[in-house]
């Protein structure tokens, strides 16, 4: 319920990309008695999906639930539940933004500019870490469990964050502050405009950012230059764990106002590296 709410906090498509999904479903069969896509997709395949359902593929080449999710959302339910090799393909995608089908006699570029959103179980029993649950699940299941997920891959995932589970006074607390999602739809919008005057452009987003744009754009205060030194050793981060988190604290930083990254922002992107730091414990 949570991954489908976001498409209420997203900005509206602009007609460039209703135009661009739109042809992606009509190329498919499945705009139906719709002219045109207008609101965003949000694709949710079953963990059996196959390596050609998610990339697309047949004799004559059809977009997979990766291009069906383009300017959209693709929520992938049950993670580790899915083949490692059907996971695994995805990497470039979120890399390129693109699909590449290749047959013997041509080859086709898909588009596949789309946000993954996914969730699992820590462990196959689902009570690893519960408060109130004992887990049951051995060590070696834990691992076996959780190899389906190659760094690679976690690598290319911006926020990551561990959900406990909800307490019985919590879900009948009626006083209990809550953001709407027309607050936090606003917020976005916020950050979008900052984006869009920054880039000069309505397709380019900070997560697009290039190493030289990063460089340009993610300007640390002293303090915050000690933090992000410090996680980078201390989690032995790679040059793209790095750069997220660099692209996260800079729109942290355009949601507060500020020009500067400072140590809270990069101190709360690295929070939301969560994943990959709590997988490396349980696997060491």
């Amino acid at each position: 319920m949570l991954a489908k709410r976001l498409q209420t906090i997203m900005p509206e498509m602009t007609f460039d990309e209703v135009l661009q999904t739109s042809k992606i479903y009509s190329i498919c069969g499945k705009l139906g008695n719709k002219p045109l896509i207008t609101q965003r997709p949000f694709r949710s395949p079953h963990h059996t999906t196959s390596q050609a359902g998610l990339v697309g593929g047949g004799t004559y080449p059809q977009p997979g639930e990766i291009s069906l999710s383009h300017n959209g959302i693709l929520f992938l339910d049950e993670l580790t539940e899915f083949k490692r090799d059907v996971l695994e393909v995805i990497r470039q995608p979120l890399e390129n933004k693109t699909v590449c089908i290749s047959r013997v006699n041509q080859t086709l570029t898909f588009p596949a500019n789309f946000l993954l959103v996914a969730a699992l179980n820590p462990c196959p029993c689902g009570y690893l870490g519960d408060k109130k649950k004992t887990c049951h699940c051995t060590k070696q299941q834990v691992n076996k469990y959780l190899d389906k997920l190659s760094g690679p891959l976690l690598d290319r995932i911006d926020l990551q964050i561990s959900v406990q589970s909800v307490e019985y006074d919590t879900i009948k607390e009626k006083n209990i502050e809550s953001e709407s999602s027309e607050s936090m739809f606003e917020k976005v919008l916020k950050a979008v405009i900052i984006q869009e005057e920054r880039f000069g452009t309505k397709s380019m987003f900070n997560s697009n950012m290039t190493p030289d744009q990063i460089d340009k754009f993610c300007k640390l205060t002293e303090n915050a230059e000690i933090t992000i030194k410090k996680a980078f050793e201390v989690l032995a981060l790679s040059m793209r764990g790095y750069h997220k988190i660099l692209k996260v604290a800079r729109t942290m930083a355009d949601l507060d106002g500020c020009e500067i990254i400072d140590t809270k922002h990069i101190r709360e992107a690295v929070m939301y590296r969560s994943l990959d730091q709590s997988l490396d414990k349980q696997r060491a």
